[in-house]
């Protein structure tokens, strides 16, 4: 009879915290859906983490300029755990299809929201007008979600991102510096030239000599083989479903043949002992050129997801050319390599490097409170910010680091120097 009574118990005392969290629950989702211009909130499963996880949709202005233009919708993820917890803000550089790991906001176990680019993805309007694909529209894009949640979470506010991502949150703290407390910046360029020379200069220096000689060779050898080389291209990309309308076969081959030595550097998928020499196989060639410069990034499916970058790039922040001088003479189609031969074929982007300098000399010399995390031998290093020591920011660059480095990449102390910092801005303590 005791043991029945004590069961009874239990299941009340389950019903009514079950009861409790779904209160809860349903009090942060009418929260979000009373927020002015928010569209559409739908609960969605996700890291066990987060008690909630949502997917968001809001109204936002083409023309921050001009309320009375066209809107479109933007999509964003919130991670939540407690309003009164810090929370995380990530903004992405192109599209978002799920809610993922975000590594800083499981160091400091709190909320997160993830923003898709506008633009990207299913952040698009029904017109697309290329003139509105600007660092600026986009800050205010994050600007109005931030505004907007603030009036939910009163904790203390760190945007952060990857790649292009981190170069949107330093283009948003340049706009809008008080809207976050801290920024973190994974891996993030800053070019400063519609395609950034720099680049050439740290390949021409990133490793040892003779890691850099036995590239080249490499990149000759495919070359010399390319009648060859280009079959087995062709017959591997029908395998895999990409197709190349830019141009011939033998000119994107040639594309992928130049970007190795970038991508090479950037991912690291090999070291320089495994780099095939002049006597291999083509087969091992090919394997170790696909490898390590990817055939999808300038196949017509892996450009459609991404083809906005190209003009944001052009326009904007800037990217990368080729220097061919070491294997000019055979190459048969490329001449003047520029990736603007993937530039939207509807728009007409006129790069202007102003901002990017503004930007720059902003962040030198008013970026208070910005954590910039970077890999040694990435090649987009060759393009990463440099403090001047006039803030109180700091630059933490892994040794031998690729374009995956993050803040678990580091040593115990490392970390803990970015640990105690972020303890420091934020007044909050991380657990070890």
């Amino acid at each position: 009879m005791r043991h029945n009574c004590t069961k009874i118990i239990i299941q009340l005392l389950l019903i009514i915290l079950i009861s409790f969290t779904l209160i809860a629950q349903s009090q942060l989702e009418q929260k979000l859906k009373s927020l002015e211009g928010i569209v559409k909130v739908t609960q969605v499963e996700g890291d066990s983490i987060y008690s909630e996880l949502y997917e968001v949709f809001i109204d936002q202005q083409l023309d921050h300029s001009n309320p009375e233009g066209d809107h479109f919708v933007q999509k964003f993820y919130i991670g939540h755990i407690d309003e009164d917890l810090p929370i995380v803000i990530e903004l992405d550089g192109y599209s978002l299809p799920q809610s993922r790991y975000n590594e800083l906001a499981d160091i400091l176990n709190c909320n997160k929201i993830q923003v898709e680019h506008r633009y990207y993805g299913e952040s698009v309007s029904d017109n697309t007008q290329w003139e509105y694909l600007t660092v600026e529209q986009a800050a205010n894009d994050h600007h109005h979600i931030i505004s907007l949640l603030k009036n939910i979470y009163k904790g203390k506010w760190i945007s952060s991102g990857i790649s292009k991502g981190g170069q949107t949150t330093m283009f948003h703290r340049y706009f809008f510096n008080d809207d976050v407390d801290v920024s973190v910046h994974y891996v993030a360029p800053l070019n400063i030239a519609e395609e950034d020379p720099r680049i050439y200069h740290f390949l021409d220096n990133v490793g040892t000599k003779e890691c850099r000689d036995k590239m080249i060779q490499f990149q000759r050898e495919v070359l010399r083989r390319e009648d060859e080389m280009l079959e087995m291209f062709i017959d591997d990309s029908e395998e895999s479903g990409y197709t190349y309308s830019i141009g011939s076969d033998r000119l994107i081959f040639e594309f992928v043949v130049l970007e190795y030595s970038f991508a090479f550097w950037q991912w690291q998928n090999n070291n320089c002992y495994e780099i095939p020499d002049i006597s291999a196989s083509s087969e091992e060639l090919f394997i170790h050129l696909k490898r390590n410069s990817s055939f999808s990034y300038f196949s017509d499916q892996g450009i459609a997801p991404i083809a906005p970058f190209f003009y944001q790039a052009y326009s904007e922040i800037g990217y990368y050319g080729y220097d061919i001088s070491s294997l000019k003479d055979l190459l048969r189609e490329v001449i003047n390599p520029s990736s603007k031969i993937f530039i939207p074929h509807n728009s007409n982007p006129q790069f202007d490097c102003s901002l990017m300098q503004d930007i720059n000399t902003w962040i030198q010399k008013h970026g208070n409170n910005m954590i910039f995390i970077y890999g040694e031998n990435d090649t987009w290093s060759a393009t990463a910010v440099e403090l001047t020591g006039e803030t109180n920011s700091i630059k933490m660059v892994k040794e031998g680091g690729s374009h995956r480095t993050r803040i678990n990449s580091f040593s115990d102390d490392e970390k803990e120097i970015i640990f105690s910092t972020l303890e420091d801005w934020l007044d909050y303590k991380i657990e070890r």
